[in-house]
């Protein structure tokens, strides 16, 4: 047990915590980032044209005069889903199916940033030497619940935007989704529990503060 003790350092935790604070803000950044490229078009994903293949084209090339897909240099960004874009008759990415494609982006990295955001005020907290009060239990809460709606909702809105594109996009879109459904559910129960116990452990404080 001594040995663990230098795990427990309330100084220690506390500046660990203040530094992954700092550290879910520079994550949120990078995933912004990542958003503006997807809008720029600098995504990436496999395309299919009239003169074959390409596995890492943009809707940037597509914009070209004379598109080479597959030769984007620079700052990319890709999706964990497996994308598959059939271009248009012109052998082209039109703007609908960019918008689809962004969204779809957008549908992951969004949830993501918010969870980062979440976490980043509970290290604040905690940095802060705020361990037991509510706003860490509804925090911790909202990630729980968080990991839920991406594990379950998340790929449902892709299907849909998929289907939507294909209405009004020349081109067509299909997603295999990353679907690694059991991680982010037994992160939701673990982060519901936890919300659980810093809960009851506010209260049962409270209790005992009113007794004596």
């Amino acid at each position: 047990m001594k040995k663990l003790q230098m795990f427990f350092n309330e100084s220690r935790t506390r500046a660990a915590a203040g530094f992954l604070s700092i550290l879910c803000y520079v994550v949120m950044i990078f995933f912004l980032m990542c958003l503006v490229l997807a809008f720029m078009g600098r995504q990436t994903f496999t395309l299919r044209t009239g003169t074959g293949v390409y596995e890492r084209a943009t809707y940037a090339e597509s914009r070209q005069e004379v598109p080479d897909y597959g030769s984007t240099t620079g700052l990319t960004t890709a999706s964990a889903d497996q994308i598959h874009v059939v271009a248009d008759d012109n052998d082209r990415v039109d703007l609908a199916a960019h918008i689809a494609l962004s969204l779809m982006y957008a549908s992951t990295v969004l949830p993501a940033m918010l969870g980062y955001w979440f976490l980043s005020r509970v290290f604040s907290n905690v940095g802060k030497g705020a361990f037991f009060i509510e706003q860490n239990a509804r925090l911790i809460l909202y990630y729980g619940l968080l990991q839920f709606f991406s594990a379950f909702l998340v790929p449902l809105i892709k299907f849909l935007i998929c289907a939507l594109a294909g209405g009004i996009s020349g081109c067509q879109i299909s997603c295999s989704v990353n679907a690694e459904l059991l991680n982010p559910i037994f992160q939701g129960f673990g982060f519901l529990v936890a919300a659980y116990i810093i809960y009851y452990g506010i209260h049962l404080q409270d209790e005992v503060d009113h007794t004596i």
